[in-house]
């Protein structure tokens, strides 16, 4: 086995650990190295769907474009996607398992797991030069260790070299990395070879005493002090905690176009709005709970929820349901994506108990359409033709249960040759099952056009997202001492831990 494996574990979760990885993949790409990106066990609800018809976290997705690859579930091959407080979906090679509390999952599946995960990164192994792999949280969860598959479960079940990373921005980060070599196993911190310094703002080299202390209490060389990358931010994010710190909740009219994102609970996809986000006359804010959605904006986009009967409760616990209702009324633009889309109807039936507990509740009724759930998920990519605008659409779908109606008589969309979505009887309201309906070009542009004439950008948003990929391995490449990481990287050892 020819592979090399090298991997990024964090010294906290939201470290940078998904960004770093992805312009890595890049530089390695643009050596020639052929690499691909891997993440043993993600928990998100931002996924991206695959052309197999599994799905897999948008990070690792990110990466994978990065790398110059599509997505496929072996880079991905636990997805964790939380349902509610309690329980969790959990996706295996890119298909629904089961739902699981957080005890029922690390005391029954934990062995399960490892062999699907080790399944795929043998695959990867034996198809590329260079496995990049992105561990999750922390590396010193010393209470979750015993079951561990994301960290240094992972790492020491295939020999894996690790590269610890910690934020300085957020503070601590000395005692941050030192203190994960005091609390972890001496065997788990043999397997970290350097660490690396991420989001330094100012000049690094005053950091260098830092770095200096950092050496000599851990033995670990640094790889690097990275400052802060803007591209960092403008790239797809996956965490709803980044969500929340990187944007203005009221979604004032600093630009020509306003748009408020209500922030569910268990927001899915909503890197939906990153098209949105870069359009530079759109201001477009995410509201955050116990904030009311302000009433002098042009439209309002309810995201995608992993839960839309849960996420409807809890949008109607914040009072969002009266303000939406009521910008509606108003003629005021709402546009529901996914879960959105099945909260804007008239009712959502569950007599099987897909989304939580059987039973049926009523929405926000602003759509003449109702939404039944159903076992099946449809997880696949798609492509068609806006049947008001008239321009083509690709992307893809990721949800359960289906939608009918009278409203659904005039859909958004045809896709592969299906109605597709509703649009109510003056087109201010209109929902539709697509995601990543805003990042094609045409469609954005008229929609924004739609509402303010002439403000529409000539963003090509796909050549953005790839030149901010670009901006971030450049500046990597600048700060990092990437031939030395490529040395530390070696074949994985597949014995027994």
């Amino acid at each position: 086995m020819s592979a090399r494996v090298l991997m990024f574990q964090g010294t906290g979760s939201d470290v940078g650990k998904s960004t770093l990885v992805a312009g890595l993949c890049k530089i390695a790409k643009r050596r020639g190295i052929r690499v691909a990106p891997f993440k043993p066990q993600n928990m998100s609800n931002n996924a991206a769907a695959c052309a197999d018809g599994g799905e897999i976290g948008r990070a690792q997705a990110l990466q994978a474009r990065a790398a110059g690859l599509d997505p496929c579930v072996n880079f991905n091959p636990v997805l964790l996607k939380p349902q509610s407080d309690q329980t969790a979906q959990i996706v295996v090679h890119g298909q629904v398992l089961d739902t699981l509390s957080a005890s029922e999952y690390m005391n029954n599946k934990r062995q399960h797991l490892m062999d699907a995960v080790v399944n795929s990164f043998r695959t990867l192994c034996d198809n590329y030069d260079l496995i990049l792999v992105e561990g999750a949280g922390s590396a010193a969860e010393i209470n979750l260790r015993e079951r561990d598959i994301a960290n240094m479960g992972f790492a020491r079940e295939v020999g894996a070299p690790v590269c610890l990373i910690g934020d300085i921005d957020r503070g601590g980060v000395i005692a941050a990395v030192v203190g994960t070599k005091a609390v972890i196993d001496s065997k788990d911190a043999a397997q970290i070879k350097s660490f690396i310094i991420n989001r330094f703002r100012g000049d690094p080299r005053l950091f260098d005493d830092g770095v200096m202390a950092i050496e000599q209490l851990t033995g670990w060389p640094c790889r690097g002090v990275v400052p802060w990358l803007p591209s960092a931010l403008k790239l797809p994010q996956e965490d709803a905690v980044v969500l929340q710190q990187g944007h203005d909740a009221d979604a004032r009219t600093r630009r020509k176009l306003t748009i408020a994102v209500p922030m569910l609970s268990r927001i899915a996809n909503f890197d939906d709005m990153d098209p949105l986000r870069m359009e530079p006359n759109v201001e477009l804010g995410f509201v955050p709970p116990g904030k009311p959605i302000p009433q002098d904006i042009d439209a309002i986009i309810i995201p995608g929820t992993k839960s839309s009967v849960g996420d409807l409760e809890f949008l109607r616990a914040q009072g969002w349901d009266h303000d939406i209702i009521a910008f509606a009324r108003n003629g005021g633009r709402v546009m529901g994506i996914c879960g959105g889309y099945q909260m804007l109807g008239q009712w959502i039936h569950d007599p099987e108990g897909i989304d939580g507990k059987p039973g049926s509740v009523p929405a926000l009724g602003l759509l003449d359409v109702s939404t039944r759930m159903l076992p099946e998920k449809q997880t696949h990519k798609i492509q068609g033709l806006c049947l008001r605008s008239g321009t083509s659409l690709t992307g893809y779908e990721i949800h359960v249960g289906t939608t009918t109606g009278p409203d659904a008589e005039n859909p958004v969309a045809l896709l592969d040759g299906k109605p597709d979505g509703a649009t109510n009887i003056t087109g201010c309201v209109e929902g539709t099952y697509l995601h990543g309906i805003f990042s094609n070009n045409a469609f954005r542009s008229w929609w924004i056009d739609d509402q303010k004439s002439g403000i529409a950008s000539t963003l090509n948003y796909e050549s953005a997202v790839d030149e901010e990929l670009d901006r971030l391995a450049n500046g990597l490449e600048a700060c990092l001492d990437v031939d030395a990481l490529l040395e530390d990287a070696c074949e994985p050892a597949f014995a027994p831990v």
